[in-house]
């Protein structure tokens, strides 16, 4: 599928598909031969399992220095996704100029601004996140090194799919944002989606920092964009809070006069409130299973306890 981006060389996909295929007949071949030293083994079938294992490795190691020369189509896919949804927004409510979210707009205009300050933000920090793998691949950190090959491939994938997650999150937090304002989703959903977009970025972060020079210009930038994004998210979550809070102020309880009817509604709330305590402890549960199944799927870069306390 990387192969076939439009931005990529006729020649780099000539080069994809014909060491793909050799790394599948490799792989094949050596198979094979195993299958063969295991029915009629001999000392020559066994010194000549070296041969084809080495042919393995070597179609590997081309298909991964192959793929260097694809991966940044791959987050500039995903900095494009981001920009296409925050057109999305564009066209809900265009305004003569930019405002900041604060409180001076009503809740539906600081959540659309804020919103769009986090597209912008995670599209740039996408881009950034580029630009720090250019870096790397002209300072000889990656892609350059065989020995490294099966390293740099994993570390590029890690890097590849954090920006998709970004991509992914921010489309969701611009879905949710559009949803809210025709008011068709709640403060929570909201909340969720932006703290989703802080998480992703974070992962982008840590996945950049396996390999780049902390104190390098280009570093820096990607830093400071991963800060913007927090900061847009956190207006975000900032402003749905305190619609939610408004809108809690402004539901007045009736509380009835005669003493079994204050009971039945004591009984009743308290009744709603074990309910949502269990509802509550579900959906933890829940929660909890989604993020073990998917931190099975991450890259070894993302994982926790493999960074740095």
């Amino acid at each position: 599928q990387a192969a076939f981006h439009p931005e990529v060389k006729r020649e780099v996909q000539t080069r994809a598909l014909r060491f793909g295929s050799e790394c599948a007949t490799s792989y094949l071949g050596l198979l094979e031969h195993v299958l063969v030293i295991i029915q009629k083994p001999s000392h020559e079938l066994k010194q000549q399992l070296a041969n084809y294992s080495k042919r393995v490795a070597s179609s590997v190691t081309e298909l991964i220095q192959t793929a260097e020369a694809m991966k940044e189509n791959e987050l500039l896919g995903a900095a494009a996704a981001i920009e296409a949804a925050a057109k999305k927004l564009e066209q809900l409510k265009p305004r003569a100029k930019p405002k900041e979210a604060d409180e001076s707009l009503n809740f539906e205009e600081q959540i659309l601004e804020a919103a769009k300050s986090i597209a912008a933000a995670t599209s740039a920090l996408v881009k950034a996140a580029s630009a720090a793998q250019r870096e790397l691949v002209a300072q000889g950190k990656v892609g350059a090194i065989p020995a490294n090959a099966v390293d740099d491939g994993q570390w590029s994938q890690g890097l590849i799919s954090a920006a998709r997650m970004v991509a992914a999150a921010t489309n969701n937090l611009c879905e949710a944002a559009n949803s809210a304002v025709q008011g068709h989703a709640s403060e929570e959903k909201l909340i969720s989606s932006a703290k989703q977009v802080a998480a992703s970025t974070a992962q982008l972060l840590v996945a950049c920092k396996v390999k780049a020079d902390q104190d390098s210009q280009t570093m820096k930038r990607l830093q400071a964009a991963g800060n913007a994004v927090k900061r847009a998210s956190d207006n975000l979550v900032k402003a749905a809070q305190k619609a939610a809070f408004d809108a809690q102020d402004d539901q007045a309880v009736m509380v009835k006069s005669k003493m079994v009817g204050g009971i039945a509604q004591i009984i009743a709330a308290q009744e709603e409130m074990l309910r949502k305590e269990k509802e509550l402890e579900e959906a933890r549960k829940k929660l909890a299973m989604i993020r073990q199944q998917q931190y099975k799927f991450l890259p070894s870069e993302l994982r926790e306890d493999n960074q740095e306390p």
